[in-house]
């Protein structure tokens, strides 16, 4: 844990906000020791703190980890916007509402002709792949342009995994689990999610307070569910409507 020194307690603490480039409510702060003047030059000591990212902050470092090595441009930022907007049309479209009670297969079809043509309109064109994973249908969108499809810190992405289990709930007669990915996207955020999981059950047990998770798809507010149902100390439960569902992670109260 990063230690800070000053001639006071504020002074130590703003140049640890300065070299975290955080503010003070995204923080954590412990006065490690008070500033001592000593006498006449002898027994001086700094002022010390511990500055600690909150768990909020440490998620939000987590999601910026996952598309690290993907460069996402200032034109592809601009059109997350026009990209939502678009999103929300197709979901509401009526192509997705002449479909019913389709067999497994013939909702697969039309899934993944719904989500290449999605892609197009996106100006990213991707050629749709099924993998049969674990009881999920995983849909990996190839395509040249991943950056505008997976968007800033996986939105666009989780956007279209939401209109995906939408559009197969309402076309297909059984209910299948699907999963879109793009690239190695899912796989990295799985293993952060591992991690998440384990940092957050930490903070909840040294602070005996609920942590609230950001919003996140079905399937992986389950893995994070599974992870910490291990922990004899720990509970989860989701609150909110979708696509913002989130989790809460809090201590098992002992009576």
């Amino acid at each position: 844990m990063p230690v800070y020194e000053g001639n006071t307690i504020e002074e130590a603490t703003t140049k640890g906000l300065l070299a975290l480039n955080l503010s003070k409510e995204e923080v954590e702060i412990n006065v490690i020791a008070e500033a001592k003047k000593g006498f006449l030059g002898l027994g001086k000591k700094l002022a010390q703190v511990s500055i600690e990212p909150t768990v909020s902050e440490q998620i939000a470092e987590a999601v910026a980890e996952t598309v690290e090595d993907i460069i996402v441009t200032d034109e592809e930022v601009k059109t997350e916007t026009a990209v939502e907007e678009l999103l929300t049309t197709k979901s509401e479209s009526s192509e997705s509402k002449v479909l019913e009670n389709l067999a497994d297969e013939e909702a697969i079809t039309e899934l993944a002709m719904y989500l290449t043509n999605i892609s197009k309109e996106l100006n990213a064109p991707a050629l749709v792949r099924l993998e049969r994973k674990d009881g999920l249908l995983v849909f990996h969108l190839d395509t040249d342009k991943q950056g505008i499809l997976i968007g800033k810190h996986g939105k666009v992405l989780n956007a279209m995994q939401y209109l995906a289990q939408v559009f197969v709930h309402r076309v297909a007669e059984n209910k299948l689990s699907v999963v879109v990915n793009v690239g190695d996207y899912r796989e990295k955020r799985q293993a952060i999610l591992q991690r998440l999981a384990e940092r957050t059950a930490e903070k909840v047990k040294q602070t005996g307070r609920p942590v609230f998770l950001e919003p996140m798809p079905a399937f992986e507010r389950k893995q994070i569910h599974f992870t910490l149902s291990k922990d004899d100390h720990i509970k989860t439960h989701s609150e909110g409507d979708e696509p913002y569902r989130y989790l809460v992670v809090e201590p098992v109260k002992k009576y």
